[in-house]
């Protein structure tokens, strides 16, 4: 490895902030880059999900490569090998799991009611959008925002900036509230991170966050943070209480999700901390 002294254009871009507007830069232009492709080129289910496999390799491709050139270190947080695909799909059934748990507690309640059920296509059709932006949304906020905070500040601090930062960039959704910003930056942003915290990779959050918006979406015909409902596999009926059922926003601004979503959080975030995974502030590590 080259030990030499960085020139001034290499300190510039090793500087903390400014390698975070890069990584946000290049994932936001590779994230619009997969919505162009999908409605240029992709006219089918098929084709779209290939346009947004495109999409995160291509993101994940870059997002490895800018961390080796301005760090100066492999990108083990996405290397691809083993236990990559295992906490990927253990993410993906945890996302299917939680929100689908949550939803059994609103029937119960008698808060959720199925009506019937789509065409079956739904399902595919629905893949594309929730793979590409949790490829996306994970890289920019638990490897951008979360452990660049983490690397000056810490753990607990990074915890709460990250949670923060995700929770309220959904200010200009649709059907946005101040229950839903609070309620996603207190479950979604802890469990997040504590999935980076647990493992040191982000495979478990990108599985379980393309899982949960893709159940949530097309599963369940929910509302995915404020946006417009979508046309989901099943027909469904949600009413009550805005504090139970998350109201516009949907279930994640819910009590339901909160206790469900941030217990599992929490739990991880244990585990995470008798793994010893915590990191003190710059100014308190040796070296």
């Amino acid at each position: 490895m080259n030990n030499a002294p960085d020139g001034p254009l290499m300190r510039f871009l090793r500087f903390l902030p400014v390698r975070y507007c890069l990584l946000a830069l290049v994932m936001y232009y590779l994230h619009l880059s997969g919505f162009f492709f999908r409605g240029a080129f992709a006219h089918g289910p098929w084709q779209g999900l290939a346009a947004s496999v495109m999409a995160c390799a291509m993101m994940l491709v870059l997002y490895a490569n800018i961390v080796r050139f301005t760090e100066r270190r492999p990108a083990t947080e996405v290397a691809v090998q083993a236990p990559a695909g295992r906490e990927f799909g253990i993410g993906l059934l945890l996302g299917f799991g939680l929100y689908t748990a949550c939803i059994l507690v609103l029937m119960l309640l008698g808060n959720y009611r199925i009506d019937g059920v789509g065409d079956w296509h739904i399902l595919l059709a629905g893949l594309a959008t929730p793979l590409a932006t949790g490829v996306f949304e994970e890289l920019l906020f638990r490897g951008g925002v979360f452990r660049l905070a983490e690397e000056w500040f810490g753990t607990w601090a990074a915890l709460v900036i990250s949670s923060l930062v995700f929770g309220f960039m959904h200010y200009d959704a649709e059907g946005v509230t101040l229950q839903g910003l609070v309620s996603i930056s207190a479950w979604a942003g802890l469990l997040l991170a504590a999935t980076y915290l647990l493992t040191r990779r982000l495979w478990l959050g990108i599985g379980l966050h393309a899982a949960w918006n893709y159940t949530q979406g097309t599963v369940y015909s929910g509302i995915v943070s404020g946006n417009t409902p979508p046309d989901g596999f099943l027909k469904s009926n949600l009413q009550g209480s805005e504090w139970l059922t998350g109201g516009a926003f949907g279930v994640e601004a819910s009590l339901v999700a909160l206790a469900i979503c941030g217990g599992a959080g929490l739990w991880m975030l244990m585990m995470a901390v008798r793994r010893g995974h915590i990191m003190a502030p710059a100014w308190k590590r040796k070296g």
